[in-house]
């Protein structure tokens, strides 16, 4: 592979140029869920699909629609489909991404100001974005860049899909790809994303597994208004009490959902399986440092893994409706409603779980004797998604890793959804790889945002060695 080699040494050359054109991205506020940041939501997708024109790629800028976010109507920034190279000889590879961000104050405790992008003494490349997504869809254009630059010819044909609604929701992508399957994305043979993290620090992984979320609203309603507990304690049934009586029946202290039969669908561990957690990065002494304090539940880093990978679980996530402001307030609120989520697994169905939680809360409500009145509401359920680590895309993959890193890469599962991946597995009927390029420590959505200037070079180096793989892998073997 002489010209990956010609490859890595430019990538390497670069390097400085790579980090001064990620300060250029991240200076864009593309914070999607900002109404006030729409223009520059639609500006950044407008800056990718003009690099990539001037690149020689084919590029369609699709439309969602509209959104009403606050009360204003806005326009839902562009979803960017593209195409670099179109030779049917070669294998054609799709990659995702997202341009948009999280909000970011430096009054949320930033160091800095989060849209410029700060390199560290250390390797930080602090800045919001940096990691999530804008360094791996940059990375995507600087890889195509450095081919054409280095005069090697692009071994694939590479189609790419850049939404500006990631950290929103994706409003209107589904629509899209479904759309578009047999339309732009005809002829893809395997997808690759890059949107999430090695597990650790120093290990590149490949991620085969997403887990699933059902997000359900628990109302209790009872009088007209909000009471004086003064006046009315102790003579009306109080709709907050109902209401963290119900949450508390939902999951133990030890993560253990209470609602029955929610584990009869679990899919069942295998030998194989048991496997891949032998010699994972992954300690619980990273993890306690990464909490600031141990409250781990699992007194193992394997059973830690099993749930956060291959079990359900439910969270409680907060109350409407109750007083939350500082200082003290004896009302009785007439209307509280809580929130919480499951994350499902493999062979979990959205539809039964919700059967299953609402039947569950039904009875226990009806064990209060209460006059009050519950609903329980699903507002989500988006499905988990499992992939063979053995199939070719992921063979490609680990080759690749290997030939940048010198390591063979963790084969890992995630605790959090990607929903897309689902919708591009099911509708362009092609296998998808997670190939992550930022580590566990990048604190995506968190204050002082970073990728270490490593991983976004090497990550860089990988996409292209990913894509020499593909081309040289026989996929029909899948």
């Amino acid at each position: 592979m002489g010209s990956l080699d010609t490859y890595f040494a430019l990538v390497e050359q670069n390097k400085q140029e790579f980090v001064e054109r990620l300060r250029e991205v991240v200076a864009i506020p593309s914070v999607s869920g900002d109404a006030s940041k729409r223009g520059e939501v639609i500006r950044m997708g407008e800056w990718l699909q003009a690099k990539w024109e001037e690149l020689g790629a084919t590029c369609k800028r699709v439309e969602p629609g509209k959104q009403n976010l606050d009360g204003e109507i806005l326009d839902l920034p562009p979803v960017i489909l593209g195409q670099y190279g179109n030779d049917p000889s070669k294998k054609t590879v799709l990659v995702y991404g997202h341009y948009d961000v999280q909000p970011a104050l430096v009054s949320d405790g930033w160091e800095s100001d989060p849209f410029t992008l700060v390199e560290k003494e250390d390797g930080r490349l602090v800045g919001r974005g940096s990691t999530d997504d804008k360094g791996p869809v940059l990375g995507w254009l600087l890889c195509a860049e450095t081919h054409k630059q280095a005069g090697i010819e692009f071994p694939v044909n590479l189609k790419f899909c850049f939404e500006g609604m990631e950290e929103s929701g994706s409003e209107g992508l589904d629509d899209i790809i479904i759309a578009e399957a047999d339309g732009w994305f005809k002829g893809t043979d395997v997808v690759c994303i890059s949107d999430n993290y090695w597990l650790g620090k120093s290990r590149p992984c490949l991620t085969h597994g997403l887990r699933g979320v059902s997000y359900f609203h628990l109302i209790v309603e009872g009088p007209g208004a909000d009471l004086h507990s003064g006046v009315f304690g102790g003579t009306v049934h109080e709709p907050m009490v109902d209401l963290v009586h119900l949450l508390s029946r939902l999951v133990d202290n030890k993560g253990r959902i209470q609602v029955p039969g929610i584990y009869d669908q679990v899919m069942a561990v295998t030998d194989a399986e048991e496997e891949t957690y032998e010699s994972v990065e992954f300690s619980h002494e990273a993890l306690v440092a990464d909490l600031k304090n141990d409250v781990l539940i699992h007194d193992n880093e394997r059973d830690t893994l099993k749930h956060r990978w291959r079990y359900p679980t439910l969270s409680i996530h907060g109350v409407e409706g109750a007083f939350h402001a500082s200082g003290d307030k004896t009302v009785i609120p007439a209307k509280v409603r809580g929130k919480f989520s499951l994350r499902t697994v493999p062979n979990m169905e959205p539809r039964k779980v919700a059967e299953l939680v609402t039947k569950f809360l039904d009875d226990e409500f009806a064990k209060l004797g209460s006059k009050n009145r519950m609903q329980v509401v699903e507002t989500h359920g988006g499905r988990w998604w499992y992939s063979s680590p053995d199939h070719p895309n992921f063979v490609a993959g680990a080759r690749a890793v290997e030939r940048v890193f010198g390591v063979k890469p963790d084969l890992t599962r995630e605790g959090g959804s990607i929903p897309v991946t689902l919708t591009f597995e099911e509708n362009v009927k092609a296998n998808v790889l997670l190939l992550p390029m930022g580590a566990a420590d990048d604190g995506a959505h968190s204050i002082n945002e970073k990728v270490d200037k490593r991983n976004y070079i090497e990550g860089i180096k990988l996409f292209g060695a990913y894509l020499h793989e593909i081309a040289a892998t026989d996929l029909a073997a899948a």
